[in-house]
Protein backbone atom coordinates (compact mmCIF):
# COMPACT_ATOMS: atom_id res chain seq x y z
CA UNK A 1 0.00 0.00 0.00
CA UNK A 2 1.49 3.78 -0.95
CA UNK A 3 1.39 6.17 1.85
CA UNK A 4 -0.11 9.27 0.91
CA UNK A 5 -0.60 12.90 2.48
CA UNK A 6 -3.48 14.88 2.94
CA UNK A 7 -2.85 18.73 2.09
CA UNK A 8 -5.43 21.28 2.82
CA UNK A 9 -4.96 25.13 1.63
CA UNK A 10 -5.40 27.19 4.18
CA UNK A 11 -3.64 30.43 3.17
CA UNK A 12 -5.23 32.33 -0.30
CA UNK A 13 -2.48 32.15 -2.94
CA UNK A 14 -3.97 35.60 -4.43
CA UNK A 15 -1.03 37.52 -3.56
CA UNK A 16 1.86 34.94 -3.61
CA UNK A 17 4.34 34.49 -5.77
CA UNK A 18 2.87 33.35 -9.33
CA UNK A 19 4.91 29.98 -9.20
CA UNK A 20 3.99 29.54 -5.94
CA UNK A 21 0.40 29.76 -6.98
CA UNK A 22 0.79 27.46 -10.30
CA UNK A 23 2.26 24.69 -7.90
CA UNK A 24 -0.76 25.27 -5.80
CA UNK A 25 -2.90 24.74 -8.43
CA UNK A 26 -0.82 22.02 -10.17
CA UNK A 27 -1.29 19.96 -6.46
CA UNK A 28 -5.32 20.10 -7.53
CA UNK A 29 -6.03 22.75 -4.42
CA UNK A 30 -8.54 25.13 -6.50
CA UNK A 31 -10.51 26.64 -3.26
CA UNK A 32 -9.55 27.23 0.49
CA UNK A 33 -10.28 24.22 2.80
CA UNK A 34 -10.20 21.65 0.14
CA UNK A 35 -7.85 19.14 0.89
CA UNK A 36 -6.51 16.41 -1.91
CA UNK A 37 -4.99 12.93 -1.21
CA UNK A 38 -1.29 12.71 -2.82
CA UNK A 39 1.56 10.25 -3.11
CA UNK A 40 4.19 10.76 -0.01
CA UNK A 41 7.18 11.11 -2.88
CA UNK A 42 9.91 13.43 -3.25
CA UNK A 43 8.36 15.66 -5.96
CA UNK A 44 5.27 15.82 -3.87
CA UNK A 45 7.56 16.78 -0.43
CA UNK A 46 9.22 19.86 -3.16
CA UNK A 47 6.22 21.05 -4.09
CA UNK A 48 4.49 21.34 -0.54
CA UNK A 49 8.05 22.49 0.91
CA UNK A 50 7.73 25.37 -1.60
CA UNK A 51 4.53 26.30 -0.51
CA UNK A 52 4.08 25.23 3.20
CA UNK A 53 3.50 28.85 4.34
CA UNK A 54 -0.34 28.03 2.75
CA UNK A 55 -0.91 24.63 2.97
CA UNK A 56 -1.17 22.23 5.83
CA UNK A 57 -0.36 18.45 5.78
CA UNK A 58 -1.45 15.28 7.62
CA UNK A 59 -0.57 11.73 7.34
CA UNK A 60 -3.05 9.75 5.75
Amino acid sequence: MEKTLKVTLVKSPIGAVPKHRKTVEAMGLRKLHKTVELPDNDATRGMIRQVNYMVKVEEA
